[in-house]
């Protein structure tokens, strides 16, 4: 593994962040640095690992001390956190939210009401 693949699969891992949590900057440590927050605990310390080695990466006396199996396990595992949904996933993600905001409303208004009702007297 070179230090041009390296440098690829942090690109890689840039992209799908831009695309799949909307975070702009220049690389992947910027947009680490912006919106890391966003990502779990532990896909957050593999990309930041890939950062770093892509960093490394680009001096060529550090090339040799890479761990090339441990960058591929972080790749993997930023990569399969970000992919895209499909579809079908997508369009259940969305109406599970829209129902989701139709039963906290009911509730809410149920629970107003009941306050209501108390105070006033009639229960």
């Amino acid at each position: 593994m070179s230090g041009v693949s390296v440098q690829q699969m942090a690109g890689r891992v840039a992209e799908l962040m831009e695309a799949r949590l909307r975070i702009r900057g220049q690389g992947l440590g910027d947009k680490l640095r912006r919106g890391g927050r966003f990502l779990p605990r532990k896909v957050r310390r593999e990309a930041e690992f890939l950062a770093r080695s892509a960093e490394q990466s680009a001096v060529p006396r550090l090339q040799m001390q890479l761990d090339h199996q441990r960058i591929a396990d972080a790749y993997d595992a930023c990569v399969r956190y970000l992919k895209p949904l499909g579809r079908s996933a997508r369009r259940k993600a969305i109406l599970l939210e829209i129902l989701t905001g139709f039963a906290t409303g009911i509730a809410v208004t149920a629970v107003l009401v009941l306050a209501l009702l108390l105070w006033r007297g009639f229960i």
